[in-house]
């Protein structure tokens, strides 16, 4: 039997995490992770994309055609977003107070890019603080960056500015793998998901493998083709530790001694993505190649054919030409990009210190397999061949970065967590794709009795009738900053009527509930909803008193000394009227 002791103060942060499910919550308690696709899962709203012409006889479908639907259709109804104003700020101090007594502070600052981690050196290199808005802050500000569920991403519909839903990477990645699992009909134990520092997203061993990145998905041609999206797609993997890689099994985390994945789907995974990671050489990888690095273009020359007269290019400016064409210099469009560029561009000679790109090709198209030292050697003897005025050395010595930079980027090797672990199997949940929505929420109801994992989807889903309000409420008063600062100065009549005049409905189905800023952010809530988001305000202007809130029948009642603001609501819900006063809040803080 699971029962939490809400006493033990590391317990009550993690389901209190549940609700709100920053990247820093989730790396803390990464058991987190994968109650968010489940709770995706449970809710009905992807369920209903099933019904949808977009997705008509998809089960007869091949597994590329798929993915791609989905992938369209996340890419046409949700828009990556990572502003600061979604949901608010809070300070290291205040984060690090939540978690040091069970969470070492020096890991925490190896695992945040705000707390000092510098993995990915790019975006150091744009200075990082400024990159995302920061600059305006003093240092100890940083974002909550929340994780939102299905609902909240797509209730964004409802938020000035946005078209259309809304998430982050690690939301993405959530609904991305929900998605596959319910429309797509993958089966979760094909599903991987990896975190990074800085990023999320999943990998799907079906076939030859598929990444989701954000709103994209990357397939092995894909990760090769050297193209500024692959590139970024790429990034996390070349540079950063995967911190956790979470799976239907179970995780297994960078840090922690203990690993609760199933050790041989572990084992497979790490095959099958280092798999999917690399390449042998060959003509067209060279080319993409060439186009992922630009640096080394100006030591090639390409022949062209022009009214049966050769013709020579510089290969820089073939690639220019594709920055503004739907060809591209691969074996499929390469001719017809060709013809677009101005006869001005070509010379009627050779072109000094350049190797021709077309020996290059011919040279691997008859060695396929070749390794890259072999291939090294022939370089070096073109090198040689080359009508040069005076940089031959620099060519020469150009030789062996390009090949250090043509190794990795044909083999990546991800810096997974390592397997020196114990491997404890705690998970036993079984969910497969013949199963129908109440069949799933069933299930995971009666095995939230025994398994922490069908718990903790219960609270990440909020099904509030069926799970204790206290961590829920340590949410609603510790981290639902953006609704206090959008009603700050105001007075708590002018607060009311404005929370009363918003229009009455939740964007979470049934028993379910939002926290207060998600009622801010989309301008709706049920009355229970309002009621504690205009709790939330007034505790945080110092009161002092009693506060209750009593819901009798479709009446919510907050009481404030005796001032009392009443809300309508359609939940069937119940509430004990002292845990408002006997929860433990920590004040959010102003983003002033």
């Amino acid at each position: 039997m699971v029962t939490p002791d809400f006493n033990d103060k590391k317990t009550l942060e993690k389901y209190s995490s549940a609700f709100t499910l920053s990247d820093m919550e989730i790396f803390i308690f990464p058991e987190l992770f994968y109650p968010l696709v489940l709770a995706n899962i449970m809710s009905p709203i992807i369920w209903e994309w099933k019904k949808e012409d977009w997705f008509k006889d998809i089960n007869k479908k091949s597994f590329t055609y798929k993915v791609n639907r989905v992938k369209q259709y996340i890419m046409e109804h949700y828009v990556f977003n990572l502003d600061l104003e979604t949901w608010g700020m809070t300070t290291k101090e205040n984060e690090i107070g939540r978690f040091k007594d069970f969470f070492p502070v020096e890991v925490l600052q190896q695992s945040n890019a705000l707390f000092g981690y510098e993995g990915d050196k790019y975006y150091f290199d744009i200075d990082i603080r400024k990159h995302f808005g920061l600059d305006s802050y003093n240092s100890e500000v940083i974002p909550y960056w929340k994780t939102e569920t299905v609902e909240a991403m797509t209730a964004f519909k409802y938020k000035e500015g946005f078209p259309a839903g809304a998430g982050e990477c690690v939301s993405l990645a959530a609904l991305y793998a929900a998605a596959m699992f319910i429309v797509a009909g993958i089966p979760l134990e094909e599903m991987y998901l990896m975190s990074t520092p800085l990023h999320s997203q999943n990998f799907i061993y079906s076939k030859d493998g598929v990444l989701t990145n954000n709103r994209r998905i990357v397939t092995k041609n894909m990760w090769f083709n050297g193209t500024v999206l692959s590139a970024r797609a790429r990034r996390a993997l070349e540079n950063e530790k995967v911190t956790i890689v979470s799976h239907i099994s179970g995780y297994i985390h960078t840090v922690f001694p203990k690993a609760t994945i199933d050790s041989k789907k572990y084992t497979e995974f790490s095959c099958k993505l280092r798999s999917f990671l690399k390449t042998r050489i060959s003509a067209a990888l060279f080319v993409n190649f060439l186009r992922y690095d630009s640096e080394f273009r100006k030591h090639f020359q390409y022949v062209n054919v022009i009214n049966g007269r050769k013709k020579y290019i510089a290969l820089e400016k073939i690639y220019e030409y594709e920055h503004t064409s739907k060809n591209a210099f691969t074996e499929k469009s390469r001719e017809l990009l060709l013809k677009e560029i101005d006869s001005e561009e070509y010379s009627i000679s050779p072109l000094l210190n350049r190797v021709f790109l077309n020996d290059i090709e011919l040279f691997l198209e008859a060695n396929a397999h070749m390794d890259c030292e072999a291939v090294r050697k022939y370089f070096s003897n073109k090198i040689k061949e080359i009508e040069c005025i005076c940089n031959k050395e620099e060519i020469m010595q150009n030789l062996n970065k390009l090949f250090e930079n043509l190794e990795k980027f044909i083999k990546v090797n991800p810096k997974l967590p390592a397997t020196d672990k114990e491997f404890v199997k705690e998970n036993s949940l079984i969910i497969d794709n013949s199963l129908s929505r109440e069949q799933i929420v069933n299930y995971i109801l009666e095995k939230s009795k025994t398994e922490e994992l069908a718990l903790l989807t219960l609270y990440a889903f909020r099904q509030m009738d069926k799970i204790d309000w206290t961590p829920f409420l340590k949410a609603v008063f510790e981290r639902n900053p953006v609704s206090i600062e959008g009603l700050k100065g105001l007075e708590l009549e002018q607060i009311y009527k404005i929370l009363f005049d918003l229009p009455n409905e939740s964007v979470y189905s049934d028993v379910r509930l939002a926290q207060p800023d998600e009622v801010w952010n989309f301008k709706r809530g049920d009355g229970i909803e309002k009621a504690l988001l205009l709790a939330n305000v007034i505790l945080n202007k110092n009161f002092n008193g009693s506060l209750n809130l009593n819901i009798e029948s479709n009446k919510v009642i907050l009481n404030a000394n005796n001032i009392k603001y009443e809300f309508v609501t359609n939940k069937k819900l119940t509430f004990n009227k002292e845990l408002l006063n006997n929860v433990s809040v920590n004040r959010v803080i102003s983003n002033s």
